[in-house]
């Protein structure tokens, strides 16, 4: 069978940096991704091209490629990578660079034209989130580097596999196969054990990264190099399939799939099949993400030691009153850590959190630190901070726009030169949320225990812009069946009181026996932005997975 092997060797700005040499020594590729782009990322990476305009790609991947570039070369391994982030043309003329300096022969190609920044006066980067033809254009020309800005994150598997292939833009089912393989890849070992609700199942120290074997047909099966760290099993792969999701419908730039058609079945050890998925056009709008400066932030947080934990906190926030009366936004947060007759001070002690905001620096700066400072000797006894004030840090705020997909120019610019212009999608449909499939058989009744939810379903949880997604799937049958019944928009607001006021929505995917729930506005703008205490809802599934409910004895 005709099969493309493609694996990944990052998953955000940061991640490990000896990856890409793992994936190119530890068994066959033809392809390697890399993905470096977040919407956080796109904001320090603009902070970074306001001090150097030739600045805005991920430094990392060149350091990476000079220990590299040679054993892909050797190996016949293509690398694509989105490192170009607000300056792809910048970043494959330091890639040729290198490739001179090492004395390799290199092709180096690029794909451009998802910068609007210009078309959107205040923004510090506003990228069109691009599909993967342009990508497949530059592989098909003969590349053996492409570097790309804002693409989604499947394109960097969709690309590669639209070219191998031969697929065109209306190859709906085949894309949308690959879309599902290139969404479990994005995220590197989160598909192979890494932030994984049943983490115990395996040694995940150190977790190899994944890859797909890609077929014609649009499957895929999800594996890791033989004796790299970590698993793939059926679980892993849901996890990451739910991850930053959202409806049935994953819509995409190239076509939207449904995920309510994705089957999973175990392929053996460490591999998992990924079949059944259905794709269809895309909706006529490109997603484009907006990076603004939102203002400056600062915080301090106190730390309240043994009796009176409420009465301390009353009286710092009281003598803080004053000086916090004209800053824009004011949030206190007491986090009661502290336990009754401790055996050590740390465990005698809460925190008391105040987050300040403001479109003046000196708001939030030299007022906050000085007034914070200055109660030192004059407070609640025990005072002291866990770190002292400083002068207001500026913060981001990220934000959601649409544009028609003809508004964007979509060029491949080839290792020659020659410029490649990527036509918009040429069918659309206008997106609609399918009907709820409908409910299982629920269990019988029965005995019931007061449990943790974690005992008999997994979680995975994230952000979208100010959104959070909680996708929660049970690991049997029989598990699913109460699971669906049990765990409604109601229930969930009840188990995760900080989503009462927010609008959440229920989505079902039962062939991967699992709900994923949108909570909108819960992350306020952003992740840039801290507006809470885990900004990118990252362990909001594991507090849901940490709530207890009466669990029928069955299931346990």
């Amino acid at each position: 069978m005709n099969t493309l092997r493609i694996g990944n060797a990052s998953g955000f700005y940061g991640d490990r940096f000896d990856a890409m040499r793992e994936m190119l020594t530890g068994g066959e590729l033809d392809v390697l991704t890399g993905d470096y782009l977040a919407e956080l990322t796109m904001l320090i990476l603009g902070r970074d091209r306001l001090k150097d305009p030739g600045a805005g790609y991920a430094r990392t991947f060149l350091r990476q490629l000079e220990e590299c570039l040679g054993i892909a070369q050797e190996r016949g391994v293509r690398i694509v990578a989105n490192a170009g982030g607000l300056n792809p043309a910048g970043l494959a003329t330091r890639v040729g660079e290198v490739a001179d300096r090492l004395g390799i022969a290199v092709r180096v190609a690029h794909v451009e034209g998802d910068d609007l920044t210009a078309a959107h006066p205040g923004s510090l980067a506003a990228h069109a989130y691009l599909g993967g033809f342009g990508i497949a254009e530059c592989l098909r020309a003969g590349a053996d580097v492409v570097v790309t800005g804002r693409v989604t994150d499947a394109a960097l598997v969709t690309g590669p596999a639209a070219a191998h292939f031969g697929w065109g833009p209306t190859d709906y089912d085949r894309l949308a196969g690959a879309v599902v393989a290139g969404h479990v890849l994005e995220c590197g070992t989160q598909a192979t054990g890494g932030n994984y609700a049943f983490f115990q199942q395996g040694d995940v120290r150190r977790p190899g990264f994944p890859l797909a074997e890609l077929h014609e047909d649009g499957t895929a099966v999800i594996t890791k190099h033989p004796g790299t760290g970590g698993f793939v099993d059926v679980g892993t792969v849901t996890a990451q399939l739910l991850y930053e999701t959202q409806g049935a419908r994953y819509v995409g730039p190239d076509v939207t799939a449904r995920l309510d058609t994705v089957r999973l079945t175990q392929d053996g050890p460490d591999r998992v099949r990924i079949s059944g998925v259905r794709g269809e056009a895309p909706p006529p709008t490109l997603k484009v993400g907006l990076n603004k400066l939102g203002g400056f932030r600062n915080e301090v947080v106190f730390v309240l030691t043994g009796l009176d934990i409420e009465a301390k906190a009353a009286l710092v926030r009281a003598q803080m009153e004053p000086v916090l009366g004209k800053t824009a936004d004011v949030r206190w947060e007491l986090a009661r850590t502290d336990r009754p007759d401790a055996d050590t001070e740390e465990t005698a002690s809460a925190l008391l959190r105040l987050v300040v905001r403001d479109p003046d620096q000196d708001a939030v700066g030299r007022t906050l630190s000085g007034a914070a400072v200055e109660l030192a000797l004059a407070s609640y006894p025990g005072f002291h901070v866990l770190a002292p004030p400083g002068k207001g840090a500026p913060y981001g705020v990220f934000e959601d726009v649409y544009v028609p997909h003809g508004a964007v120019d979509h060029v491949a610019v080839l290792h020659d030169g020659r410029r490649i212009p990527v036509a918009p999608a040429q069918d659309t449909v206008v997106l609609e949320n399918p009907p709820e499939p409908s409910l299982p058989e629920p269990l019988p009744d029965g005995p019931v225990t007061r449990a943790p939810l974690g005992l008999v379903a997994g979680a995975r949880s994230g952000d979208k812009g100010g959104d959070a997604n909680v996708g929660v799937w049970a690991r049997t049958d029989e598990a699913w069946r109460w699971l669906a019944h049990t765990l409604t928009v109601d229930r969930f607001r009840e188990l995760l009181p900080e989503t009462a006021d927010v609008k959440v929505t229920r989505h079902q995917l039962p062939h991967l026996r699992a709900l994923n729930f949108v909570v909108e506005g819960i992350l306020g703008a952003g992740v840039a932005a801290q507006h809470r205490f885990d900004p990118q809802a990252k362990a909001l599934g594991e507090w849901l997975r940490s709530r207890h409910l009466d669990i029928p004895e069955a299931l346990l």
